[in-house]
């Protein structure tokens, strides 16, 4: 008993005791209490999760996933708690991994429908909450309406368009980098790229425009590298007058493109992005704005206490230079 309060309560020894137990733990090797079995018998972990559907290095390289990392990081330290990153391919590999995970609640990032992850963090019976869909009985869903964000902004950058085109996510998890024209979004299994394909397709049919010939490059990532060698390809394969790219990243990486094939933004390719950061503000570029860390905030909030914020509507345009004035 005195061995066990000088570790767990050590208000209740004196300081001479104390010192005689650790001495004696340190002479037999122990190391103290197990923290897996306190955890074990608490009933807490002290620790969130969050199962990032990326590359573990998206979480460092990617500004947005940075910028939710810390709002979801902010609430954890206020509470006391960890962040445990947990990266996966959306397969049934990874359910093992993720269910031994030793916290309080998952957090999914970059989920694509009827991903085994969804069912495996529900049946451990923690919180579950999803960023950015897809809606799913059980767990918390955290983010915009990005079709109605969609239908937004292409009707600013397609406004005068008549070769209009996209610069998207990947479609399913199979992330494959490709052309296609006028593809039917539904046929995209990660929801934010769903959503975004039809609001793009709503500003399009709404202009009069035949969104069977728009043409959609498909990044496999959301990488500005790849997007300027995407824009590279379209502008080699067809006439484009306008760009809608689903990140600011991915239009840096048209604006590159532009740039080097001698085209005037707007004049010749109008050009709108999506997170509204820094170098959005910097290169002057129509752009989607959103609060991804006030989106991790509220994410680790739902997941640690129940706690639950609308961001259903929390988005606007932001006209710049890179479009037509209306």
């Amino acid at each position: 008993m005195t061995a066990s309060y000088a570790y767990n309560r050590p208000e209740r020894v004196s300081a001479a005791s104390r010192e005689r137990v650790f001495a004696s733990a340190k002479e037999l090797g122990y190391a103290g209490p197990d923290p897996a079995a306190r955890s074990l018998r608490r009933g807490i972990a002290g620790a969130l999760g969050v199962v990032l559907g990326e590359h573990l290095t998206y979480a460092f390289e990617d500004p947005q996933a940075t910028a939710f990392l810390a709002g979801v990081a902010e609430v954890c330290a206020e509470a006391g708690d960890g962040m445990m990153i947990l990266p996966v391919a959306n397969s049934t590999e990874d359910v093992p991994h993720m269910t031994a995970a030793a916290v309080d609640g998952f957090i999914l990032w970059t989920t694509v429908d009827h991903s085994p992850i969804v069912n495996a963090a529900l049946a451990t019976g923690r919180p579950v909450v999803i960023h950015g869909g897809p809606a799913t009985e059980g767990a918390m869903l955290v983010g915009i309406d990005s079709r109605a964000a969609a239908r937004a902004v292409g009707r600013a950058v397609f406004a005068r368009a008549e070769h209009p085109s996209v610069l998207s996510f990947p479609l399913t998890d199979e992330r494959r980098a490709h052309i296609a024209t006028g593809p039917e979004p539904e046929q995209a299994t990660f929801p934010v790229t769903r959503d975004r394909l039809l609001g793009y397709r709503d500003a399009a049919e709404e202009l009069g425009l035949d969104w069977s010939g728009v043409r959609v490059a498909i990044c496999a990532t959301n990488n500005a590298l790849e997007a300027r060698a995407q824009t590279d390809e379209l502008l080699a394969i067809a006439d484009v007058d306008a760009i809608a790219a689903m990140s600011d990243e991915l239009a840096f990486g048209a604006l590159e493109s532009l740039h080097e094939h001698a085209k005037r933004v707007p004049d010749d390719v109008a050009l709108s992005g999506w997170d509204d950061g820094h170098r959005a503000v910097a290169n002057d570029v129509t752009s989607v704005a959103q609060s991804m860390r006030d989106q991790g905030s509220a994410c680790a909030r739902a997941a640690l206490t129940g706690e639950r914020r609308e961001f259903h509507d929390a988005w606007r345009i932001v006209r710049r230079g890179s479009t037509h004035p209306i």
